[in-house]
């Protein structure tokens, strides 16, 4: 059996839930897709997320950034 290395921040995360994954935003109702899970400043705060998930609709469009527990993995195609 093979283990990915997964940064401190990740540790917690569920397996599924990996950059590439296809998911669900609970608050939106919404599929998307994980183009980066890691740390994010907020510009305007300039708060610091230990492990933000960035989404990204499938077919294009502005991205988001939620907290790891507002996702939920997408149902299978």
């Amino acid at each position: 059996m093979t283990t990915t290395h997964r940064p401190p921040s990740h540790q917690s995360l569920p397996a599924w839930l990996r950059e590439g994954a296809r998911v669900t935003d609970a608050a939106k109702d919404r599929e998307a897709i994980v183009p980066f899970i890691g740390s994010w400043e907020d510009p305007q705060t300039r708060r610091i997320v230990p492990c933000a998930v960035f989404l990204r609709p499938e077919d294009g469009g502005t991205e988001w950034i939620v907290a790891p527990g507002a996702v939920r993995e997408a149902a299978s195609r």
